[in-house]
């Protein structure tokens, strides 16, 4: 039986500390609305249980800032493409306008 070395004790820490934070938006892009917003809640139910340990909060934290950003961009995009249907005097659609939120 070998002596257990002090690096033994720090290796949980340094695995920890090893994985790898998905912090690149570009990451995201390839993800849909839906996708990019289920990872988004999902992070914001793991941050409320308090059950993540502090550095793993912060890389969490950073990830979903990165995907409400995502979404958002989305969102933006999908309501600039939207038109608005106009009205006629008479009732009748008259054509569309560019959407204006308000």
């Amino acid at each position: 039986m070998g002596v257990v070395g002090s690096n033994a004790i720090l290796d949980p820490l340094a695995s920890a500390i090893q994985k790898p934070v998905m912090t690149d938006t570009a990451t995201f892009a390839d993800l849909s609305f839906e996708d990019a917003l289920k990872q988004l809640e999902a992070i914001v139910r793991q941050l409320e249980s308090g059950d993540v340990p502090l550095d793993e909060s912060i890389s969490l934290y950073a990830k979903g800032d990165a995907l409400k950003r995502q979404c958002e961009d989305r969102l933006k995009a999908a309501q600039a493409r939207i038109e608005k249907i106009s009205i006629g005097g008479d009732g009748a659609p008259k054509g569309t306008e560019p959407f204006t939120a308000g």
